[in-house]
C-alpha cells in the first residue's frame, strides 16, 4: 500500500479515538484537515487499513461498523443506549484457551466476544432521570 497523507490522517484519527469511531465519524474528523476528502475515500482507506492489520474493524449486530486503532488482543463492550464501544481487558481468556486445549484437545485459533450493556455515563443519566434530575439523551 502506497503512502498517502489522507490515509495517514485517517489512521491517526482512528488510533487517537478511544471510542472506536464509525466511518462517518472518521470522515467528519478528516474533513477538518482535508475538506475535499470523500466519504468513499474514507471507507476505502479504512477497509484497506483493516485488511493489512493496521487497525481492526468491529462489526456489531446492534450498531454501525466501528474501527479500532488497537490491534493487540482485547475485547469490547457496547453500550445499547448510546452505541459507544469501549475496550475491556479480560486476562482470564488465555487461561480459558489453555483449559479448552487441555480438556477438549481443541486448539483455539480465533474468537470474538461481544459484551452488550449500559455504560457508566448512560447508567448515570438514567439514574438522574429516575430521580427527576435529568432526562437521558438516547441515540
Amino acid at each position: 500500500m502506497n503512502y498517502s497523507q489522507q490515509r495517514n490522517c485517517i489512521l491517526d484519527i482512528v488510533v487517537s479515538d478511544p471510542i472506536h469511531p464509525t466511518a462517518e465519524q472518521v470522515y467528519n474528523a478528516a474533513r477538518e484537515k482535508y475538506p475535499r476528502i470523500s466519504l468513499g475515500t474514507v471507507y476505502r482507506n479504512l477497509n484497506q487499513l483493516a485488511e493489512i492489520g493496521a487497525l481492526k474493524k468491529i462489526c456489531s449486530p446492534y450498531g454501525s461498523v466501528r474501527f479500532d486503532g488497537r490491534t493487540d488482543p482485547h475485547f469490547h463492550m457496547e453500550c445499547t443506549v448510546c452505541g459507544g464501544v469501549f475496550d475491556v481487558e479480560l486476562p482470564e481468556l488465555p487461561q480459558l484457551e489453555e483449559r479448552i486445549d487441555k480438556e477438549c484437545g481443541f486448539a483455539v485459533t480465533r474468537y470474538e466476544i461481544g459484551i452488550q450493556g449500559v455504560c457508566r455515563d448512560c447508567r448515570q443519566k438514567c439514574e438522574n432521570y429516575k430521580n427527576g434530575i435529568d432526562k437521558p439523551e438516547v441515540k
